[in-house]
């Protein structure tokens, strides 16, 4: 049986022009709900969309290559798991971002990293197995870049159902 992470890989953008046809949009709409658990999901996401599996995970994968979809994979509670995550940010000098940014991307933890308008112009989330990592990440982070992490643990969740139709 093939993963998921042996299906999909994150290649580099070849461009950033990419145009989304109908397929990619009700793949992008469709997938945005969850996929299904099933035996073969991306052969039930295909009957959905009218094409087949390899059709539909070779678009995936395009539109990871391309950038229109910054990661694909599932989405974990890591609290109701017996971790923890938080909230990050770091004040990165502009002319270190991509480096700052590889660093950040470089640790397992770091769920997804966002590039923000504002002092604080990067924000990602820590997720880990215990609690008492989260700490440990963050002075790891403030070693390899020499920058302070703001870390905004969670004071109260909200659930949002938010959902982007393109």
């Amino acid at each position: 049986m093939t993963t998921t992470q042996e299906k999909f890989s994150n290649a580099p953008a070849s461009s950033s022009d990419y145009v989304l046809d109908k397929l990619d949009r009700a793949l992008i709409n469709l997938l945005q709900h969850g996929l299904p658990v099933c035996e073969n999901p991306f052969a039930q996401v295909a009957q959905e969309v009218a094409s087949n599996e390899s059709e539909v995970i070779e678009r995936i994968n395009n539109l990871l290559a391309h950038k229109v979809l910054s990661r694909f994979g599932p989405m974990f509670d890591a609290a109701c798991l017996g971790g923890a995550f938080t909230l990050a940010a770091i004040a990165v000098p502009e002319e270190r971002f991509d480096e700052v940014t590889e660093i950040v991307n470089s640790f397992e933890q770091i769920a997804h990293n966002y590039k923000r308008d504002h002092q604080f112009n990067m924000w990602f989330v820590i997720a880990t197995e215990l609690k008492e990592e989260i700490a440990e990440v963050v002075k790891a982070i403030e070693a390899k870049t020499q920058l302070s992490v703001l870390n905004v643990p969670k004071e109260e969740e909200f659930y949002v159902g938010l959902y982007l139709p393109v």
